[in-house]
This record gives C-alpha cells, structure tokens and sequence, in this order.
C-alpha cells in the first residue's frame, strides 16, 4: 500500500523534490541574470514554492545554496574525468591532460537533454571574488582534478612559475567562457564534441607558447 500524501513515509521524497527544483532554478536564474541580481525569493517563486523561505529552509545562506549547485555537477564531471585520468597516467603528452582537462565537463554538459545552465553559472560565479572561491574549492576536492594538475605541471616543467599560473588562469577562462557560449547556440549548432576538439588544440596552444623575454 502506498503512503498517504503528507505521511511521514512521503516528506523525504518531497523535501528532495522541493531541493532539486531550487538547485535547478537558481543554477538558472544565476547564469542568466547574476548572483547578485537574483533573490531567494525570486528563486522560491520560479521553483513553484508557495512559500517565499524555502530556499533559507533546505541551503541556508546563498553561499551554501551555491556550493551544492556546484557540488551536483562537480561529482557527476568527476565520474567522467576518472577514466581518462586513468588512461593518461603517466604520460608525459601535454595533449592527453588537456583532454582530462576539457572532455568530462563538455561530455558532461553535452548529455542535458534541455539547455545546459552550468558554465554561465560558473561564469557569473567566478566573477565574485569571493564565491570563486567555492568553485575553486570543490574542485580541489577532486582526485581527478588533482591528478590532471599534476600530469599538467609535469608536461609544463620548463615554463617559469609564475607564467605557469598565469597561463593555468588563462586556459580556465577559455574553458568556461566557450562552453558558456556553446551553451548559448541552438541545440542543432555544431556539437560539443566540436566544441571540444576546439578547445583542446587552442588550450594546448595557449599553454605551449613561445615565453617571451622581456629585457631589464
């Protein structure tokens, strides 16, 4: 026999039926309009919940509301990138660590049966000096993560350390801000797997550039 509605066997289920459409909503709302922009209100609203305090309820502070909108994804991209990290071990071909670098969240944002929200979320996140910070967090919790930074570190080891950095900064932003674009064209534009493909040869290229020697 089933449970009847409002049981105590039901509330489970419905408080993650309730949390799911907030993540969702708001993971919307701020890639399209900004964190900043965006209210717990206006996310309860959208996310069809009567009540205005929803999104306090189940996350508490924007941040934290953030940080699971984050965490979601994050798990998912870390199932994809395990493979191909393990494939590469070892390797010393900047190509193959790129690929760690680009495929899982690509592959990831390809298989949205709808529009994909993500990178102009992670866009608008990073933008925030200080909520950067739980991207860059939580992505350091990765083991796929770690090791895809040091497969890169050991391909780079001739760059001085500081345009190593510099160069680490510019490849994410080319990552994030072509996926967000991608994210932007029709379902039937040119695919992710183009899209992928692309960014792998311009981020090899970025970080495999001639350094120039400024004089003193």
């Amino acid at each position: 026999m089933n449970p009847a509605p409002g049981s105590p066997a039901t509330r489970p289920g419905r408080a993650q039926e309730t949390r799911q459409a907030i993540l969702a909503t708001a993971e919307r709302l701020y890639a399209q309009y900004g964190v900043v922009a965006v209210s717990n209100r206006q996310i309860s609203d959208e996310a069809g919940q009567g009540n205005n305090t929803a999104v306090g309820y189940h996350f508490g502070t924007k941040t934290e509301l953030i940080r699971a909108i984050v965490h979601q994804h994050t798990r998912q991209i870390e199932q994809l990138a395990g493979p191909l990290v393990e494939r590469h071990a070892g390797s010393t071909e900047i190509r193959d660590w790129v690929t760690c670098l680009v495929l899982p969240l690509t592959g990831h944002l390809a298989a949205h049966d709808g529009p994909s929200w993500y990178a102009r979320f992670c866009v608008q996140v990073m933008a925030d000096p200080v909520l950067r910070q739980v991207i860059v967090d939580d992505a350091l919790d990765l083991g796929a993560v770690q090791a895809t930074a040091v497969g890169l570190s050991r391909c780079l080891r001739e760059l001085p350390p500081a345009v190593r950095a510099v160069r680490g900064d510019m490849a994410r932003q080319v990552l994030l801000h072509t996926c967000a674009e991608r994210e932007r064209a029709p379902r039937g534009d040119a695919g992710w797997q183009e899209t992928a493909t692309t960014l792998v040869d311009a981020i090899v290229g970025l970080l495999t550039a001639p350094v120039t020697r400024l004089p003193r």
